[in-house]
């Protein structure tokens, strides 16, 4: 990167430091220095809407104020407690993490950007913030809203998912770092890309502290920036999907512990986009018989890579038991973590559940 490229992403320290102390979100995770606090909200905030992790940071730490609770807790519990959030792999390596904190470490943080990194789950963003936010090091944190606004500012015609560019502007936000206060910086910029120097639509320039630096501006090209690549369109998969109700009780199964949505619980399905006859031609596959087809449901989830189309029928049945079915009773299947893919068929079962009391 051009040498004056630098020079100008390094001048955004002063004007960002002084719009965060007057505009700065009052967010629960910003009242601490607790490393652990600040590493749970980061993990949680992958790749999730803020207003939607407060609820969830709030109750984790109700359950699990501190590193030797999320080391010692069972699984099921975990996986409830984020049931909702998605990316469930985030939970696994933040209880992975919280094992070697307690029996490697003696309970103590890494203090280095380097040892944050040896964590599992832990990548370069969440290393620079915990390190500048907690410890107070001169490291950055680069993210999707810094590679935006690191390519507005400074007029950067790179592709930002190309690993080499990513690189480069890490480096130079991590000479833009000001040592005095390096964790109000990073989440000054994190504020910024998230209220004003927005992703998507108009970025709202006119209320931007960088508005006189920035290069993207002064050309009339903010909307332009960042370039990136256009992404692979998503796989499609057709499932027809069971809430099967028998004697009080609603059939889940387990999903295997490794690839999506491991371990966690979940309603029948078969592939392909199922009517009535076919359906129940599923149902005696499963040794069951309906009784009753009580509605039908459609539902469709996005993934990163593949998105489900769902259909579902909730149906009264009998037969015997089905081999890697559990029946679960009200109590059972409040207390099982079921992925957010299955929400609709999950209201349906709760409602069938409180219809046979």
């Amino acid at each position: 990167m051009e040498q004056e490229k630098i020079n100008l992403l390094r001048r955004t320290g002063a004007p960002l430091l002084a719009w965060y102390a007057a505009n700065r979100r009052d967010l629960p995770w910003r009242r601490t220095k607790d490393p652990y606090k600040i590493w749970v909200s980061e993990i949680m905030l992958q790749q999730t809407r803020v207003a939607a992790v407060i609820p969830y940071y709030e109750r984790w730490m109700a359950a699990l104020p501190d590193v030797s609770a999320l080391a010692a807790i069972d699984e099921g519990s975990l996986m409830k407690l984020w049931e909702g959030l998605g990316y469930y792999s985030r939970a696994r390596n933040l209880q992975k993490a919280a094992k070697i904190i307690v029996n490697d470490l003696g309970g103590e943080f890494p203090r280095s950007r380097e040892g944050l990194l040896a964590l599992p789950g832990v990548g370069e963003y969440t290393a620079g913030a915990v390190a500048s936010i907690a410890f107070g090091l001169p490291v950055p944190a680069v993210d999707g809203n810094v590679l935006r606004l690191a390519a507005r500012v400074a007029d950067l015609r790179g592709n930002v998912l190309d690993p080499g560019v990513k690189k480069d502007i890490a480096a130079a936000m991590e000479l833009a770092v000001p040592p005095e206060d390096p964790g109000s910086y990073n989440q000054a910029l994190m504020d910024l890309g998230a209220t004003i120097c927005l992703p998507n639509g108009q970025p709202l320039c006119e209320d931007c502290p960088l508005r006189g630096l920035c290069r993207a501006r002064e050309l009339g090209i903010q909307a332009q920036l960042p370039l990136r690549e256009k992404k692979a369109r998503r796989r499609q998969e057709e499932l027809t999907v069971f809430v099967l109700v028998r004697e009080g009780k609603i059939a889940l199964r387990q999903r295997p512990d490794s690839g999506l949505l491991a371990g966690l619980w979940e309603f029948p399905h078969v592939p392909g986009t199922l009517d009535e006859t076919a359906a129940g031609e599923a149902l005696a596959a499963f040794g069951l018989t309906a009784l009753d087809w009580r509605q039908k449901l459609t539902a469709r989830h996005l993934f990163t890579h593949v998105t489900w189309e769902m259909t579902g029928y909730e149906v009264l049945v009998k037969g015997t038991d089905t081999p890697g079915f559990t029946w679960a009773d009200e109590a059972a299947l409040s207390a099982l973590a079921v992925p957010s893919a299955f929400r609709k068929y999950l209201a349906a079962a709760k409602s069938a559940l409180a219809a046979a009391r």
